[in-house]
């Protein structure tokens, strides 16, 4: 089972995505969480439907 993926934000303004506990990456916009949590969710998709290729 794939651990959850979430944005939270913290109280500097900025956001930080998470995978389960851990913090992946911190200090980002709003945007930008949401683009990267997007983009590892999409990763995950292409693993699990065998057409990782298209992520080079």
């Amino acid at each position: 089972m794939q651990e959850a993926i979430r944005v939270k934000p913290t109280q500097d303004g900025t956001y930080t995505v998470y995978r389960g506990t851990m913090a992946l990456v911190a200090g980002l916009t709003r945007l930008q969480a949401e683009r990267y949590e997007a983009s590892i969710a999409a990763r995950q998709q292409a693993i699990r439907t065998g057409s990782l290729s298209r992520f080079g």
